[in-house]
């Protein structure tokens, strides 16, 4: 199957639609995570009252991160162009599903992306589990070999092989995980002129 015969596209948010601008090392700084840790995954494994206190810091850091996001290069026209072509659209993200709308609204595309197909944090376990895309496929009553995740890193990229998707990496010069990415575009206007 080519790109352009694929008709259900999974978008990961920060750094895929959007530039980049979380800075994980400060934020593990002021939650008092270790550097090697993974955020969700600390949080997840500490008492429900210190996790509540550090959950509510984050989504206030990421509330505002989210009302200044800019479109990743090229974001808005491949977007637009998948859904001028009919194509079904989601996000699965690792940030809150309200970030994500205020996200999408920040780069004007949250009339592209229906609020029930956007998954963040709390409705599905955080990627690399396949979860969020099993769920999306099962809402669209696709096979998961019809859908494409699209993503900036390995998560998403190791997402969509456990769901059995097809995957993009998108936004990077050179593909450091060959082995778990289809396609592989520079940034999303390279990702758009493989349409085809």
């Amino acid at each position: 199957m080519s790109l352009g015969q694929i008709r259900n596209w999974v978008f990961d948010m920060d750094g895929t639609l959007t530039v980049a601008v979380h800075d994980f090392a400060a934020i593990r700084v002021a939650l008092g995570i270790p550097p090697e840790d993974d955020i969700l995954t600390h949080l997840a494994a500490l008492p429900a009252e210190q996790a509540a206190a550090k959950h509510a810091w984050l989504l206030e850091h990421e509330r505002d991160l989210a009302v200044a996001s800019t479109a990743a290069d090229g974001a808005v026209a491949l977007v637009r162009e998948l859904a001028g072509r009919g194509c079904r659209l989601g996000i699965l993200t690792r940030n809150a599903r309200e970030l994500a709308h205020v996200t999408l609204e920040a780069i004007g595309l949250a009339d592209c992306f229906p609020v029930e197909h956007i998954l963040g944090r709390d409705e599905a376990a955080p990627k690399p589990s396949p979860d969020g895309l099993l769920k999306i496929a099962d809402a669209w009553g696709v096979a998961t070999s019809e859908m494409v995740m699209v993503g900036d890193y390995r998560f998403d990229l190791d997402c969509g092989r456990a769901a059995g998707t097809r995957t993009v990496l998108v936004n990077l010069p050179d593909n450091p995980w060959p082995e778990l990415a289809d396609w592989h575009a520079a940034d999303c206007r390279a990702l758009q002129g493989m349409l085809g």
